[in-house]
């Protein structure tokens, strides 16, 4: 599993990270695109790893409040499917 993962982010571009976005309709500034790209490239095996440890709430600042909603929810409803 981990080996897919890690080809998928491999091959991500910033690209797939806004259609991700206009597929659940959020509107996403260019900062919050070089983050969350930049954010996953480096850190994906850690939270792959170690899930728990992720804590959104240290990036606040780098999201719009809707779209920081967003991503809360859609971390906790994968944290739940892991379980």
């Amino acid at each position: 599993m981990n080996n897919i993962i890690s080809n998928y982010v491999e091959r991500l571009t910033k690209e797939d990270i806004i259609k991700f976005a206009n597929m659940n309709n959020l509107s996403v500034s260019d900062s919050e695109i070089d983050f969350v790209y930049t954010f996953i490239k480096r850190n994906y095996k850690n939270v792959l790893n170690n899930p728990n440890s992720f804590n959104l709430s240290l990036y606040r600042e780098k999201f719009s409040e809707d779209n920081y909603l967003f991503l809360e929810n859609l971390i906790k409803k994968y944290k739940n499917f892991i379980k």
